[in-house]
């Protein structure tokens, strides 16, 4: 495996009109690995990945992607270079069919037969809703679904990193599981995901390696089999009554 990095932030302070969210992220998600971005609510999590994804723009420090720096990128720029990034209210198209959402988000594809079938193929069977419901509409699906046709769609063309703002909040534990193995076999086939998570359990699960923040700000970085294996600092730095 590549122990490299594929991405990185390197003092990254992002301020949003007059607020100042992020204080200097340094964040380092490893090529080939899940890495787990975890914390309370209100810590930076998701405005961090927004960042990345050029959604607000750092106004200090630096973010790379594959050595090289993309700080001052447009969204479409950035989503160009191979990264998909699903936003926590998931950006699904409630009045298109599943197959018409997943359409737009295969660039390449005007028409469903322009799609990759051997890549659909793969994604039916990691969800096996997003072809059940392929001609209904988005909006009837259950959450779990939507969450699963949001992921659908982000690897609906390869990608290099996928990253996704909270994939288990609101799900059912069997769904949750699902998600789990989609996730790992996803992670099997080289692809490096950043995942943003409230649910221990799931992180623990799935992660390689693990960062925490606080205030706006990484306070712990290291691997999840390590945090995982000291609940003292999990009490400290999330404050969960485990």
């Amino acid at each position: 495996m590549n122990t490299g990095n594929l991405l990185t932030l390197q003092g990254v302070h992002t301020h949003i009109g007059a607020y100042h969210i992020l204080h200097g992220v340094d964040l380092a998600v490893p090529k080939g690995q899940l890495t787990m971005l975890l914390g309370r609510n209100g810590a930076g999590k998701t405005t961090t990945l927004r960042t990345i994804m050029g959604l607000w723009h750092a106004s200090q420090g630096k973010v790379s992607f594959g050595g090289a720096d993309i700080t001052a990128l447009s969204t479409p720029q950035i989503a160009d270079l191979g990264i998909a990034y699903v936003p926590e209210n998931m950006g699904i198209f409630s009045d298109l069919t599943v197959k018409e959402n997943m359409l737009l988000a295969a660039r390449g594809a005007r028409r469903a037969a322009d799609m990759d079938d051997k890549r659909l193929a793969w994604i039916f069977k990691l969800f096996p809703a997003v072809e059940k419901f392929w001609n209904h509409p988005a909006g009837k699906l259950s959450g779990g679904q939507k969450q699963m046709l949001a992921v659908s769609r982000a690897i609906v063309e390869p990608r290099k990193l996928l990253i996704i703002d909270e994939p288990s909040k609101g799900l059912a534990p069997a769904i949750i599981n699902n998600m789990i193995d989609a996730f790992a076999e996803l992670k099997a086939s080289g692809v490096t995901i950043l995942l943003v998570e409230q649910n221990l359990n799931f992180a623990q699960r799935l992660g390689d390696t693990v960062a925490v923040m606080d205030n706006g700000q990484v306070v712990h970085a290291g691997s999840m089999a390590a945090f995982s294996a000291d609940p003292e600092l999990q009490q400290r730095l999330l404050g969960l009554a485990l």
